[in-house]
């Protein structure tokens, strides 16, 4: 899984950062308040995960991971950290 931010961290983000990549969002979703996250797709079917609150920072993997991370979500492996 790869962490990427507009605003490097480090020598390994900053060459994630220096590529163009176009993701096509989807619309926002949003829970309570403005705890708003969103879903996107580039041309080479990698799947994002980002905040609105920071746009230029997302998570990135294959679509089958992230596939894996939500249904794990969805089936409570992140409770604890409520």
């Amino acid at each position: 899984m790869n962490v990427t931010t507009d605003t490097p961290l480090a020598a390994a983000t900053a060459v994630a950062a220096d590529i163009d990549i176009a993701i096509d969002w989807n619309e926002a979703f949003c829970s309570e308040g403005a705890n708003c996250f969103r879903f996107g797709l580039d041309d080479a079917g990698r799947a994002y995960i980002g905040s609105t609150l920071t746009p230029g920072e997302y998570v990135s993997d294959s679509v089958e991971a992230l596939r894996a991370l939500i249904s794990a979500v969805k089936a409570g492996a992140a409770d604890h950290l409520l």
